[in-house]
């Protein structure tokens, strides 16, 4: 399926690694510019390395922390015409809710939502200039299961489907459309790193943790499995695509049926 990706230039925050390299690599591979972002320049330019031997498409890197304001607008204004934004920059930790204190509270928050609040804010009207654009949250199942053992991210997840649903509502009749895509648990750096050290802490294979978490943690995925950062890239490429202009408003799940619902 050709997305019609050619001539579009997408933005993915937080891209050096997991979800977000998955799809900045995958848009790339459907003809679209892609800036890979990260905060240390030698990440950036491997993650670009790598992506050029994949991809004949254009890539730039913008190393800096777009969850503060003067690197948000750095970014937009560096690469002019951004019709793609693809708000994946993300930190999540578990912590007991009573230790979590005010400024983890904030920092999330920050982090989370703000972050792409900012760069929706910044890029918002070129794309109103075109008549064309596509801002996409990655939020989580965490957004609609919060987890206990991390309320905090939890709720930021759930944030971020609030403003793009409200953000959908505001440009509502136009050619630009706001969704959220929602993974479920997926085999990113940070959960991978995370269950090889319970795994050798515990004597235990990849495997024997993943089959224990998806019993004890994740009961109700129905694919009892970690999803691959690849899996999760496709559903954002297809959102991304003049193809999917009829998809706006919308949670989209990628979750392997984490969530129990048929809506």
């Amino acid at each position: 399926m050709d997305l019609q990706l050619n001539g579009k230039l997408a933005l993915v925050s937080g891209s050096t690694a997991g979800i977000g390299y998955a799809i900045a690599l995958t848009l790339a591979q459907e003809g679209a510019a892609v800036i890979v972002n990260g905060r240390t320049q030698g990440a950036v330019d491997d993650a670009v390395a790598r992506i050029r031997t994949e991809a004949r498409s254009t890539v730039h890197g913008y190393a800096g922390d777009l969850s503060q304001a003067q690197a948000a607008a750095d970014v937009v204004q560096s690469f002019p015409g951004i019709g793609i934004l693809v708000n994946n920059l993300g930190i999540f930790e578990p912590k007991p809710f009573e230790d979590i204190p005010d400024e983890d509270w904030l920092r999330f928050f920050d982090v989370n939502v703000l972050s792409g609040v900012r760069l929706a804010r910044l890029v918002l009207p070129a794309m109103k200039r075109e008549n064309w654009g596509r801002i996409i949250f990655i939020s989580s199942e965490s957004a609609v299961q919060i987890p206990a053992e991390m309320i905090h991210y939890g709720m930021t997840k759930t944030a971020q489907l609030a403003v793009s649903r409200g953000l959908a509502e505001s440009v509502a009749g136009t050619g630009i459309t706001v969704n959220s895509v929602l993974p479920g648990p997926t085999k990113s750096r940070g959960v991978g790193d995370f269950v090889g050290d319970m795994a050798r802490a515990g004597g235990k294979s990849f495997e024997q943790v993943e089959a224990e978490f998806f019993e004890q943690v994740r009961p109700t995925s129905l694919i009892k499995r970690f999803a691959s950062p690849q899996e999760v890239a496709s559903l954002v490429a297809y959102v991304a695509s003049p193809l999917a202009s009829a998809t706006t408003g919308a949670a989209l799940r990628v979750d392997g049926g984490v969530v129990k619902s048929a809506f």
